[in-house]
């Protein structure tokens, strides 16, 4: 496993970006498939994003295309997910999660699939 920590969030108004960024101590984090998530308490964790383990592959939620954008900086164990037009309903706990496994089918879109989990962060929109 490895350990995440993730940054970034905070309170924006509707319309604005930030950028969540997930960085990664422990084995080698480049041989890993990297995800973000977000849940409202009382609801399950939803899928957000993912990218594979060399950044060539990158996989959203239909709530994030043309919005969001995943990517990742192996040299510094890094991975970002760049929000843009934001929304008063991407107001949300965001955790950055990781795979030490391929990618295999629509595995990213898992929540058990992952073996490692960020504390969250807070993202807040108003509107």
């Amino acid at each position: 496993q490895v350990q995440l920590v993730e940054s970034g969030g905070g309170l924006v108004q509707a319309g604005g970006s930030l950028r969540l960024s997930c960085a990664a101590s422990g084995r080698t984090f480049s041989r890993y498939t990297a995800g973000w998530f977000r849940q409202v308490p009382g609801k399950e964790r939803e899928f957000v994003a993912a990218i594979n383990w060399s950044g060539g592959s990158t996989y959203y939620a239909d709530s994030a295309k043309g919005r969001f954008i995943i990517s990742r900086d192996n040299a510094k164990n890094t991975v970002y997910l760049q929000m843009n037009s934001l929304k008063p309903e991407d107001t949300d706990v965001y955790y950055c999660a990781a795979a030490v496994d391929l990618i295999r089918g629509d595995s990213y879109y898992v929540t058990g699939w992952y073996d490692s989990w960020g504390q969250g962060i807070q993202v807040t929109v108003s509107s």
